[in-house]
């Protein structure tokens, strides 16, 4: 995919979630071979100016019309995360366990509802309704996790 497709794109889901023109959005493409993720976003809730972050070397998802809107979610949910996170932090004793667990539990449920809600804002209005697998293909099938275990009797 081009980069001026992506961009228009990033506009496109920007306008449909109601981001802009309340908030300035730039696209920025990384081009660092260390880079591990496939998007990030970077937001400055006080000035309303985010950053959406593409992978331009090699993205682990297929399908970065779906890794923009799953970015895009993450601005529309950061106010719900900022107080969550804020909640947790005064909550827990810094570096406990309890604190630690808080925070995992947190950050896995905002990342599967960000996804959640992406793939269904995806498979309502997007250009291209394929679902990325990349991450799931490099996981262990159900019989290679279980592979060795004896078995219960």
């Amino acid at each position: 995919m081009q980069k001026d497709e992506i961009q228009r794109l990033v506009d496109k889901y920007s306008a449909k979630l109601r981001i802009t023109p309340i908030w300035d959005v730039k696209l920025e493409f990384v081009e660092d071979p260390a880079w591990r993720k496939t998007g990030d976003i970077k937001i400055d809730c006080d000035d309303r100016k985010a950053i959406l972050m593409l992978n331009a070397l090699n993205p682990k998802q297929e399908n970065l019309e779906e890794v923009i809107v799953h970015e895009l979610m993450h601005l529309k949910m950061y106010p719900l995360d900022q107080v969550t996170e804020s909640l947790i932090a005064n909550t827990f004793e810094e570096g406990t366990a309890a604190q630690n667990f808080a925070y995992q539990q947190f950050f896995t449920a905002l990342e599967q509802t960000v996804e959640e809600l992406a793939k269904c804002f995806l498979l309502e209005i997007g250009e291209n309704r394929d679902l990325s697998f990349g991450r799931c293909a490099k996981k262990k099938s159900f019989d290679e996790l279980y592979n060795g275990l004896k078995a219960l009797e």
